[in-house]
């Protein structure tokens, strides 16, 4: 089994920047896709970003220039670095892992983690 856990979460002004972590542990060795959702208030579970150990990524338009995913493939680990952050980016922030490439169109991803906490606010 694979372990995910998420950091870096907390409450920031609009326009401020965050950086969240992922770190897997456990039968990591055959992951693939790596990727960020979140859940804001009253919706639905959305994709964020996410990337595969060959780098192919894949992301919501709505944070395209502002949100940006990386990989170290060699620690297991996914960073989410969100820049000019607004009040509708608030939200459970999950990392998620598959060992298909595909999970990061499909959205099925084997491994989740428990999610931080994002909140933008004045």
């Amino acid at each position: 089994q694979v372990r995910l856990v998420e950091s870096g979460g907390g409450s920031v002004q609009p326009g401020g920047s965050l950086r969240l972590s992922c770190a897997a542990s456990g039968s990591y060795f055959a992951i693939n896709a790596m990727g960020w959702y979140r859940q804001a208030p009253g919706s639905q579970r959305e994709l964020v970003a996410s990337i595969t150990s060959g780098g192919t990524e894949n992301s919501a338009d709505s944070v395209k220039g502002r949100f940006f995913i990386s990989r170290d493939n060699a620690a297991n680990t996914a960073t989410l670095e969100m820049n000019r952050l607004r009040p509708e980016d608030t939200g459970v922030y999950y990392c998620a892992a598959d060992t298909a490439y595909d999970a990061i169109y499909t959205g099925q991803y084997a491994y989740w983690g428990q999610g931080t906490q994002v909140t933008v606010s004045s």
